[in-house]
């Protein structure tokens, strides 16, 4: 198990893409991380855009940086959601400053427009959302996975495949926290 002993949170609120959510979240587990699921209120449950439910394990507020190796935000309408939560915010660009993994699909990099971590950062989203990761100074590319150190983003459903194998790559390359 690759993972055995990392800790990443993956961000939940209504509306959020499916596979977007379950692909990472038990492609992770599968490699011996512990993922947790982080939204607004820990235990409460949000739905997907087909309805499908998540329950939230912890609240943005008690989740901090320091006892997490990483960070999943899926896509779908979630991300404006997500994005209008100081404390959400504030996880996201606190992992991306202590380089820890920090992976967005889709709509999901509205999250790190708000969370200003893309400036002069190689970076892809869903198409209807590249005007605004342009503006938030991102170089741009059109590929199905962009690294850019401990930044991974996709486009799409289509793109989880090369999406979870470049999240693991960042994850493995990154030591083990001490807990």
């Amino acid at each position: 198990m690759e993972l055995k002993g990392k800790k990443i949170a993956i961000l939940v609120d209504n509306l959020y893409q499916e596979m977007e959510l379950w692909y990472p979240y038990f492609r992770l587990q599968e490699a011996g991380a512990e993922v947790v699921a982080v939204g607004a209120k820990a235990g409460e449950t949000y739905t997907s855009k087909l309805g499908y439910p998540v329950k939230s394990h912890k609240s943005y507020d008690d989740a901090r940086a320091a006892d997490f190796d990483g960070v999943v935000v899926p896509g779908g309408y979630a991300p404006d959601h997500i994005r209008r939560h100081p404390a959400a915010i504030k996880f996201v660009k606190d992992l991306d400053a202590q380089g820890k993994l920090v992976a967005a699909i889709c709509h999901a990099p509205w999250v790190l427009c708000s969370a200003g971590i893309l400036k002069g950062r190689r970076a892809t989203c869903f198409f209807a959302i590249k005007d605004d990761v342009i503006n938030a100074g991102a170089r741009y590319e059109d590929a199905e996975v962009v690294v850019d150190g401990n930044l991974v983003t996709s486009r799409k459903p289509e793109d989880l495949p090369a999406f979870c194998r470049a999240a693991l790559a960042v994850l493995t390359s990154a030591p083990v926290l001490a807990r």
